[in-house]
C-alpha cells in the first residue's frame, strides 16, 4: 500500500528543462542528435543517476536510457518534439498487419562498429528474444508484455510475434529500453552479457570513449554509424544528483543540459541566464512515497491507513515544490488514460484520524524509518513529514542515501534485503502510456 501523495512534478524529467535552445518536451527520451544546437563541439548533459549498468538488459530506467541511445538502434524511436509519436530508425518499414503479427524491414547497409558487420534481422531476434528469457532476469521484462518471439523470414525481414493483443508495443516496447537492438555475434563472445563499460560493438551515434565511474561518461562519434552524423563531436553524460548543483553548473558553462529544481522556476523565468531558455511542460515524472506491505510494522491494516491519514501533502508542496508542481491523484498523469480526477484520500492531514487507527491497533507510539536520497527537495520532505506525522503520533527516522545505495534500496540482486525497508520516498518517471505506470507495482516487481 502506497499513500496516494504522489506529485506530479516540474523540476523532474519532461516537465522543465533548462539548456539551450534547442531543448525539446522529449528530449530525454530521444536520440541525443535532437539536442543539438547551433556550434560548439562538446555538450554536457546531466544525468540525476548514474547510468551504470553497460548491458540494456540491466537497465535501471531513463539515466540507463540516455547512455543506450547514443550506443545502439532500435526499429523505431520517440520522435523529438512536443508531441508523443515515433521515427523509424533501423526499421526501413515497418507495421501490424495483425493484433498477433508486426511485419518489419531492415534499411539495408546499417553496420556495427569495429568490425562486427551488418545489422540484421537476427540481431533483433536474438535482442528482443534474450530479454525475455527467464535466466537473463531482465529488469525491464515487463515492458514487452505479450511479446512471443521473433520469426526470422530474411536478412533483414522478420515479423515480431504477440500471444495477445498489446497496444504498448509501440509506445513502450520497441522506442524504450527493451527496443534496443544489441549484437548478437559481440554479446556470445562476451557470454552472453555485456560487462564492460566500453561494449564490443555499438550501432548508434556515439561510442564510449571513457567511463569515469560516479563522475560522467564521455562519448564520441561513431565513425561507424550509419544515419545521419551526430551534431556535436562528444557528448559528456555528467552525474550531477542535486538540482541546485546542476543549475549552478549550469549557469557556469559546466552543463548545456539540465532539469532545475522548483524553487528556481519563478527567478529563471524572470531572468534566464544569457543563451538559456528554460521551458515548462506537463511531467510523467512522479514522486510517491512506498510502504513495505511485508515489514512485520505494517501487518496491521489500520497502521497503514493510519500512516496514510497522518501525510499533509500541502506542507510538502509549499516547503519542497514552492507549490511548483501540482499534487497527483495517482500514478497515472494526467492526459493518459486511467487518470482519476480526484485523490481517494484527501491531501489534508488527518491526525486525529491517524491516532484513532493507531490506537485501535493498540500502538501509542509508532517509530518508522523513512529512506530518501541526499536531494535538498526529498530530505526537505521528510523534514517536513518528520515534523507533522509527530502530531499523529508517528516517529519518522530518516535514512539519507547517497545516489549509489539508494537506488539500490531493495533490489534483491544487488545484494540489499528489501524484507528490511520500511517507508521510501522515490520519483518514478512514466512514458506515454498507462501499462508502464501500473506494470512496476505487481507482486512480480518484488525484490527488483
Amino acid at each position: 500500500m502506497t499513500r496516494d501523495i504522489r506529485h506530479h512534478l516540474p523540476n523532474l524529467s519532461r516537465r522543465q528543462l533548462l539548456g539551450g535552445l534547442a531543448a525539446l518536451s522529449a528530449a530525454q527520451l530521444a536520440p541525443v542528435t535532437v539536442w543539438a544546437s547551433e556550434g560548439g563541439k562538446q555538450l554536457n548533459v546531466r544525468l540525476y543517476v548514474e547510468a551504470d549498468d553497460f548491458d540494456p538488459i540491466d537497465a535501471s530506467g531513463l539515466p540507463d536510457e540516455m547512455l543506450y541511445n547514443c550506443l545502439y538502434r532500435k526499429l523505431i524511436q520517440y520522435k523529438p518534439g512536443a508531441e508523443w509519436g515515433y521515427d523509424l530508425d533501423l526499421a526501413d518499414t515497418i507495421e501490424q498487419v495483425d493484433p498477433l503479427k508486426i511485419a518489419f524491414t531492415l534499411k539495408t547497409g546499417q553496420m556495427w562498429s569495429d568490425g562486427f558487420g551488418e545489422i540484421t534481422a537476427e540481431d533483433v531476434q536474438f535482442s528482443l528474444e534474450r530479454t525475455k528469457d527467464p535466466e537473463m532476469k531482465a529488469r525491464n521484462l515487463a515492458d514487452l508484455g505479450s511479446f512471443s518471439h521473433v520469426e526470422v523470414t530474411g536478412t533483414h525481414s522478420g515479423f515480431i510475434h504477440l500471444e495477445k493483443p498489446f497496444a504498448p508495443l509501440w509506445t513502450i516496447a520497441l522506442p524504450y529500453i527493451t527496443g534496443n537492438i544489441v549484437c548478437k555475434k559481440a554479446v556470445e563472445a562476451a557470454g552472453g552479457r555485456i560487462v564492460t563499460a566500453i561494449p564490443p560493438t555499438v550501432s548508434g551515434p556515439y561510442r564510449v570513449k571513457e567511463h569515469r565511474p560516479g563522475e560522467r561518461w564521455v562519448l564520441e562519434r561513431n565513425p561507424d554509424f550509419g544515419g545521419t552524423p551526430a551534431d556535436f563531436e562528444r557528448v559528456d553524460l555528467i552525474l550531477v544528483v542535486d538540482e541546485a548543483s546542476a543549475e549552478i553548473a549550469k549557469e557556469a558553462g559546466d552543463l548545456n543540459f539540465t532539469s532545475i529544481g522548483p524553487g528556481s522556476v519563478a527567478r529563471v523565468q524572470a531572468n534566464p541566464p544569457a543563451g538559456t531558455e528554460l521551458k515548462v511542460h506537463p511531467a510523467l515524472a512522479y514522486v510517491w512515497i512506498g510502504l513495505n506491505l511485508a515489514h512485520p510494522k505494517f501487518a496491521d491494516e489500520r497502521v497503514r491507513m493510519a500512516i496514510q491519514h497522518a501525510i499533509d501533502v500541502p506542507s510538502i508542496m509549499e516547503a519542497s515544490y514552492y507549490n511548483v508542481a501540482d499534487p497527483s491523484t495517482g500514478i497515472i498523469a494526467p492526459g493518459l488514460i486511467g487518470h482519476r480526477a480526484a485523490s481517494l484520500i484527501p491531501p489534508q492531514a488527518d491526525y486525529a484520524k491517524a491516532r484513532e487507527l493507531l490506537t485501535e491497533a493498540g500502538i501509542d507510539r509508532l517509530e518508522i524509518t523513512l529512506n530518501v536520497l541526499n536531494n535538498v527537495i526529498f530530505t526537505t520532505a521528510a523534514q517536513v513529514l518528520q515534523a507533522t506525522m509527530a502530531q499523529a503520533g508517528i516517529d519518522v527516522v530518516i535514512e539519507v542515501h547517497e545516489s549509489g545505495s539508494f537506488w539500490t534500496l531493495g533490489v534483491a540482486s544487488d545484494g540489499d534485503r528489501w524484507e528490511t525497508v520500511e517507508l521510501v520516498m522515490k520519483r518514478f518517471s512514466m512514458t506515454p502510456d498507462p501499462f508502464y505506470a501500473t506494470a512496476w507495482f505487481t507482486t512480480a516487481e518484488i525484490g527488483n
